[in-house]
């Protein structure tokens, strides 16, 4: 919690009123950085157990979570990572919700292969419209941009 607390204080109030990057590493530590970092980038460009967007506000004389989601086009985490992140929220000693308060549903279309954001349960790829997995299926060492072969 000092860590953090020294972090947090040094943000400006513009900083503050907007969210944050962020993601769990798989150590299970929080990483932050300014909202308009890559969460490759706050990560080393290593695996992540959770990502996404996070705000914190003053409660009760500390900070807390206010608002937190799996927002990350990098790793496009599972709504699942909420365990990893929830784990780290509390080793640092920071109060959160009881689950992500905005959540984004990724799949990867098995026709086009293109990764989609579902929106209101449609899971239909906006690319291609195909139908979309149920089940996240989204293997981030297939993400675009990976140098690897497919």
């Amino acid at each position: 919690m000092a860590d953090f607390e020294g972090w947090v204080v040094a943000r400006s109030a513009v900083e503050l009123a907007e969210p944050f990057t962020f993601v769990v590493d798989l150590e299970g530590v929080l990483r932050l950085a300014p909202r308009r970092s890559e969460h490759a980038a706050c990560a080393g460009s290593g695996p992540v157990l959770g990502a996404g967007e996070i705000g914190f506000q003053r409660a009760d004389g500390g900070w807390v979570v206010g608002e937190i989601s799996n927002h990350s086009t990098g790793y496009c985490p599972d709504t699942s990572s909420w365990t990893a992140v929830a784990r780290a929220l509390a080793r640092v000693g920071l109060r959160c919700p009881s689950g992500f308060t905005y959540e984004v549903v990724f799949r990867r279309c098995l026709a086009c292969q293109e990764v989609s954001i579902v929106r209101e349960d449609d899971f239909v790829c906006v690319f291609c419209g195909n139908d979309l997995p149920a089940r996240w299926n989204v293997d981030p060492v297939d993400l675009p941009g990976d140098s690897r072969q497919r």
